[in-house]
């Protein structure tokens, strides 16, 4: 006898309750998300030196890309049947793995900060990725797939930058 509506949503959401791993996964991408959306907008707005066309048009490009992936993970966490939990920015900064940007940096240092931001954020979307999958949420794994891709462009483009040290000062 196939089971009822009831009891498979029940199943379902008792695996997404708010302690769940893939839950606190989500949640923290959102806040992590914000604070790389600011750190973004920041090097944009600052932006100096012999490449500042390139960098500044790069990290605009930066913002919205991850300023998209923030929607997408808070109305994952709304889809599998949680609220999002940090809303405020302070809540967001506290809740982030990934530090908000320092003021007066050089160009190389802004650079070398959203490289390091962007190694914490695809190694704990990779491990988010695994959780969903051991967690049986395809929607999930999905979803850290497809932005996990985006924030290894943005690292490989960064590295290359700090690699060739192409007209940036320190």
């Amino acid at each position: 006898m196939p089971a009822t509506r009831a009891v498979l949503a029940k199943d379902i959401s008792q695996e997404n309750r708010e302690d769940h791993p893939v839950v606190q996964h989500l949640q923290r991408q959102v806040a992590n998300a914000m604070v790389l959306y600011a750190n973004y907008k920041h090097y944009h707005w600052q932006t100096f030196g012999p490449l500042f066309r390139d960098l500044h048009l790069m990290f605009d490009e930066f913002a919205k890309d991850v300023l998209a992936t923030t929607d997408e993970f808070a109305e994952r966490v709304r889809m599998i049947g949680q609220d999002v939990q940090n809303v405020q920015l302070r809540q967001m900064q506290d809740a982030a793995t990934v530090q908000s940007t320092s003021a007066n940096l050089s160009m190389r240092e802004a650079i070398e900060e959203a490289d390091a931001n962007l190694l914490v954020i695809i190694k704990e979307m990779r491990e988010a990725a695994k959780a969903a999958d051991e967690s049986n949420d395809p929607g999930t794994v999905d979803l850290f797939s497809r932005a996990v891709q985006i924030h290894e462009k943005h690292e490989w483009f960064l590295r290359d930058i700090l690699k060739k040290k192409d007209g940036l000062v320190a």
